[in-house]
């Protein structure tokens, strides 16, 4: 899971070295307020001598458009349904780390695009709205018009993308048919995660497209466990974020600095409680108890990079019919 750009946010220090400046380009959710974008900045700098400066926006449109030119060093934020985009444009060089011992429900071989987390795509309710949650996905198709949902769109959102080929796998060709009997549920489609996400904390919509690790944030964070990812036994959509290393960075130290520093331990215990996801190189063990004790479903969907962009444009043409 937009065509306007927001500004650079200059997340870091203005006494750190001017000289030795880190651009990552980032998805928008990361300097949000549910974001992990101030504990990366914080943890890289505190050992980089560093400025890292955030770029937010669509990142990938923004680097196609800019090509070889573009300041990004690093692209933080892409997955795997937008990968086979990235990859063709020749754009990225080799992370250069060690993948073979990932804590991911999928086996990882990519040699330029990073894991740092993962979930899977779910249905987020409120207990106090919603006291009888749809069990599956035929059930929430079947359910009454009257419940309200928000989504994201698939055009802006790699969280509506994912939902888009979540519906694909489980359905297939009868998705045209999946989408009419959703569209009605739809109260709004959003550009992005954290629109949609806000609608639904406000109280205007009884379900929102997010993630099963969605529930961790009000746990942990406010103490509050009326919001719970529905679990349905079709099984949910595997996501991975992923960052790159720009192949004409003019920080080539800087950037491999930063990869290698992705899969540590110290990277990978903030994931859980800064980006609210799976760490992907971290044993369950290590997990902190918030994120072990959440349900999680028993089948993992998942289509690879090309599959998923052989889908793409089939599956929009599904979605944009069920909701003209």
């Amino acid at each position: 899971m937009k065509t306007v750009l927001i500004p650079a946010l200059l997340l870091a220090s203005p006494a750190l070295a001017q000289d030795r400046v880190l651009t990552v380009y980032a998805e928008d959710y990361i300097a949000s307020e549910w974001g992990p974008g101030p504990k990366i900045e914080e943890g890289f700098e505190a050992f980089c001598d560093c400025d890292l400066q955030f770029v937010t926006g669509d990142i990938l449109p923004r680097l196609l458009m800019e090509g070889q030119g573009t300041e990004a060093d690093i692209v933080f934020g892409l997955n795997t349904d937008l990968t086979a985009r990235a990859r063709a444009s020749g754009l990225f060089k080799p992370h250069g780390q060690d993948t073979s011992d990932m804590s991911l429900p999928i086996e990882w071989t990519d040699d330029i695009f990073l894991p740092y987390n993962w979930g899977e795509t779910a249905f987020v309710y409120d207990t106090t709205r919603l006291e009888n949650p749809p069990a599956s996905f035929e059930e929430l198709l079947e359910a009454p018009d009257d419940l309200k949902i928000v989504i994201q769109d698939p055009r802006s959102s790699i969280s509506g993308l994912a939902l888009l080929l979540w519906v694909k796998k489980v359905y297939g060709d009868d998705a045209p048919e999946a989408w009419a009997k959703l569209a009605p549920k739809v109260l709004t489609v959003t550009r992005g995660w954290s629109e949609s996400y806000g609608m639904f904390t406000s109280g205007e919509a009884d379900m929102v497209l997010s993630y099963t690790t969605s529930p961790a944030y009000h746990i942990a964070a406010e103490d509050d466990d009326t919001k719970r990812a529905a679990i349905f036994p079709e099984g949910h959509y595997f996501m991975t974020e992923l960052a790159a290393q720009v192949a004409s960075t003019d920080q080539p130290e800087l950037a491999q600095q930063f990869m290698d520093w992705i899969l540590t331990p110290e990277f990978q215990a903030a994931i859980p409680l800064a980006n609210w996801s799976l760490p992907a190189k971290l044993p369950q063990a290590d997990w902190p108890q918030v994120m072990r004790d959440l349900p999680r479903p028993d089948t993992t969907l998942f289509y690879s990079e090309n599959e998923a962009e052989a889908l793409r444009q089939p599956a929009l043409d599904e979605w944009q019919r069920a909701f003209r």
